[in-house]
């Protein structure tokens, strides 16, 4: 982060945590007071600090190499299982860690989401053929599981933030990544519809629940807003229970919605004749 790719402010910026972070474990070495933690790290005094590196930490980039095994049983089988992906990736993405691809981080972005473009197609195409063979509707498969399996590195990058001390950034990622996925994730597909692949047409939703479920996640979002402030604005085990508690009412509601529970709004799926 201190390189000369980055802006000067920024660089100040890292600059002063390294020089803070340096100086407080010099001070809690001088006392004594030097806790390590259960993943070999110091404990972060101030919001923001950069966590010691650990040896497991900087192997980890090896254990995803195609060409070398890591170590333990689990580990091994997960290598096993997705060799050919790591292979192909391995092949066709350029590793920026390495000095001799670091110039080609564009290539490395460009390469990267257009991948993720490609399993995001299998993966909604699959989730389909899955929900129309068990009769469940496309809405509840897009709520669920389609959903997990798309907010999964948001989950992940919030992790890497909230662990680093920036709970700031880590809310700031759940709400930003919803936005654009609602504004961007939707406009630029319909865009490109009715604009340049077939220009003037519509784009039709057959989902008349879906007013109910958009009240429903407003609602849960004013919600967590309100568990937050009433938490003083700390993320700790008792606001972790209470969002995944509203998550549990949010997607019962809305399975019950589209199933015609409360009210009318999807007609039966047809059964095919054999």
């Amino acid at each position: 982060m201190i390189t000369n790719k980055f802006g000067p402010r920024t660089r100040m910026r890292m600059a002063s945590r390294l020089i803070i972070n340096e100086r407080q474990r010099l001070i809690q070495s001088a006392n004594g007071s030097s806790k390590p933690l259960q993943n070999r790290r110091h404990e972060n005094i101030e919001n923001g600090n950069i966590p010691v590196v650990n040896q497991e930490e900087e192997n980890e980039q090896d254990n995803l190499s195609p060409f070398s095994l890591p170590d333990g049983k689990m580990n091994k089988v997960k290598w096993i299982v997705t060799w050919p992906l790591i292979f192909v990736l391995f092949c066709t993405i350029p590793n920026c860690s390495k000095p001799r691809w670091e110039r080609c981080f564009m290539v490395t972005f460009i390469l990267s989401t257009l991948w993720i473009a490609l399993f995001s197609y299998f993966m909604v195409w699959m989730v389909t053929v899955i929900g129309y063979t068990l009769g469940i509707p496309d809405v509840i498969m897009g709520i669920t599981f389609l959903a997990a399996g798309t907010s999964v590195p948001d989950c992940m990058a919030s992790l890497i933030v909230a662990r680093q001390g920036l709970g700031d950034m880590a809310v700031s990622n759940t709400i930003g990544s919803n936005v654009f996925d609602i504004l961007v994730g939707l406009g630029v597909p319909w865009g490109l519809q009715t604009m340049a692949i077939d220009c003037g047409s519509t784009v039709k939703i057959n989902s008349k629940g879906l007013v109910y479920s958009v009240a429903l996640l407003l609602g849960s979002v004013a919600l967590t807003v309100f568990g937050i402030h009433v938490n003083k604005w700390k993320l700790d085990r008792k606001l972790g229970i209470y969002v995944l508690f509203l998550y549990a009412v949010f997607l019962c509601f809305s399975i019950l919605i589209e199933f015609n529970v409360f009210t009318f709004v999807n007609l039966p799926m047809c059964r095919e004749e054999l």
